[in-house]
């Protein structure tokens, strides 16, 4: 039985309970991060770290949790080889619901967990994800990982519904991002096009090292929105998260992305990614985070 670590303890995943009365539950009070896991190390923990004070600050949560510390003892109790750890911490389970929380507010309620997934021989990789297009409908505050994911939720049942993999999402006639994941295309100039970081899409930790890897493979970098017709015409289109690293978009609508397979380009990105997490390379500045995908121990 998987091991998953609540409030300072390591338990068994049946045994962990949180109060009925807790934020995250009543409120959607709580924010998150995943980390990938590979070869028995999780990856990118400065940026993870960065974006995770964020995202507390904006959900108004304070936690002082040694989180590296806990991700890496519960790899290793789960034996964790590849796959992807997962974080969350809630505004507290005060006595009574109530939308204030009282003062002082409540301990947070924290979890983390591990979860096995195949994310370097990923068949999707292979065959690429098809997409279909759904009109933005999150709460205008993206920029923060928090628990708000109902949309989200909604959007990838209707996509499965209609035969596809998954849905991007469009808001004044420009493309965001994909449900949960970074969007990004490669257009007829053979340009890397991906929306700006700002509130309106989530600041991916992937993303950072991917636009990184463009740039070192010569390719001209556009941070901008982008349109559906530019999507239609664009050589390749792929998508990046933590948990699943960086996939190929082969299919939009039902229409063909470039040949309608997985992008040469793509491929490339993603291979130079996975490469990088397997240096293992271990860096602990949090100030002064590194450019590149990072993994520790």
């Amino acid at each position: 039985m998987r091991t998953v670590w609540l409030n300072g303890e390591y338990v068994p995943e049946s045994e962990a309970k949180v109060s009925i009365f807790d934020r995250g539950l009543n409120f959607g009070q709580g924010v998150y991060e995943v980390s990938p896991v590979i070869d028995g190390h999780f990856c990118n923990w400065p940026h993870h770290a960065a974006r995770l004070a964020r995202s507390k600050a904006v959900a108004r949560i304070v936690d002082d949790t040694d989180w590296p510390k806990v991700l890496a003892e519960l790899i290793a109790r789960n034996d964790l080889k590849e796959g992807r750890v997962y974080l969350q911490i809630t505004g507290g389970a005060p006595a009574d619901r109530d939308f204030v929380s009282p003062v002082p507010p409540p301990p947070p309620t924290r979890i983390a967990f591990t979860q096995a997934a195949a994310l370097i021989d990923n068949p999707v990789a292979r065959t690429g994800l098809r997409i279909m297009l759904q009109p933005e409908g999150r709460w205008a505050l993206r920029s923060a990982k928090t628990t708000q994911l109902l949309y989200s939720v909604l959007a990838k049942e209707l996509a499965r519904e209609a035969g596809h993999d998954d849905a991007w999402f469009v808001e004044d006639g420009a493309i965001t991002e994909q449900t949960s994941a970074n969007a990004h295309i490669i257009d007829a100039r053979g340009v890397l096009v991906s929306h700006p970081v700002d509130f309106g899409v989530l600041p991916g930790v992937t993303r950072i090292s991917v636009i990184e890897i463009a740039r070192q493979m010569g390719l001209t970098v556009e941070e901008r929105p982008f349109t559906p017709e530019e999507l239609f015409a664009a050589r390749e289109a792929f998508v990046s998260a933590a948990g699943s690293l960086v996939l190929p978009v082969v299919a939009v609508d039902g229409r063909p992305v470039g040949s309608g397979g997985p992008g040469v380009l793509t491929g490339e990105i993603r291979s130079r990614y996975i490469a990088l997490l397997r240096q293992n390379r271990i860096v602990h500045d949090l100030f002064n985070p590194p450019r590149l995908g990072t993994c520790l121990p």
